[in-house]
């Protein structure tokens, strides 16, 4: 079975062709371009070096949230128009949850922590029981402080990682002591390849089924609610 997969829900760009258990092609960056830049472009190299046509893919995968906005828009919509376009079926994957998969039967708790600004994290708890992914807690934008005394309140050792680890590093490792494990650098950024992994579990939709999960209101429908849903 191959799977296309990508992940636009951060400031990484990333897409993978799957076969199976094999890999045939990732393609991630992690620089100041935006996605509308860069997507199409990775897309395109990852079918020409597979040698393969979005009519030879399965099932097309992406993350779907949490994470950014606009980052999110475009990697589902991009996707959709992929699966669409030959009639394949999809599957959204959440952004939490496939980063666990960078740290496949990792013996600690995994906790992803993405930058929601506003002093808050998205953040969820997981673990790997019988080389299964197992939801300790559910994703949610939380800040940081409350996620800390859960882990305190566990008194198991966690495994961190995502862009709010190089922004709370500090914090983490003062607040949990010998309970902060922080996953090496290769592992702790979105990877397109760990969303395919995690959709091989998941059931599929069709494309236009498919829509991104924000968890939060955007910083528009806050504001709009502020002016007590004044017209602009």
């Amino acid at each position: 079975m191959k799977i296309f997969a990508a992940d636009t829900s951060s400031q990484v760009a990333s897409a993978a062709i799957c076969d199976g258990d094999k890999l045939i092609c990732e393609i991630t960056l992690n620089n100041k371009l935006t996605h509308s830049q860069t997507l199409m472009p990775i897309i395109k190299d990852v079918f020409e070096k597979s040698e393969l046509e979005p009519s030879d893919i399965d099932i097309f995968a992406v993350a779907d949230g949490p994470g950014s906005f606009t980052g999110l828009r475009i990697g589902v919509t991009t996707v959709k128009g992929l699966a669409h376009a030959v009639n394949k079926p999809v599957v959204g994957v959440n952004t939490l949850e496939a980063m666990c998969y960078n740290l496949p039967l990792c013996p600690h708790i995994i906790v992803p922590v993405m930058d929601a600004r506003r002093g808050e994290v998205y953040n969820g708890f997981y673990r790997f029981s019988d080389g299964i992914l197992e939801e300790i807690c559910p994703p949610r934008a939380v800040e940081l402080s409350k996620c800390l005394d859960e882990i305190k309140a566990l008194g198991e050792k966690a495994v961190f990682l995502g862009d709010a680890v190089p922004v709370y590093k500090d914090e983490i490792q003062r607040e949990l002591n010998d309970l902060a494990v922080f996953a090496p650098q290769g592992a702790n950024m979105q990877r397109a390849s760990a969303v395919a992994e995690a959709a091989k579990s998941k059931k599929t939709q069709k494309y236009f089924e498919l829509v991104p999960k924000y968890i939060r209101k955007s910083q528009a429908e806050r504001e709009y609610e502020q002016r007590g849903g004044e017209k602009c």
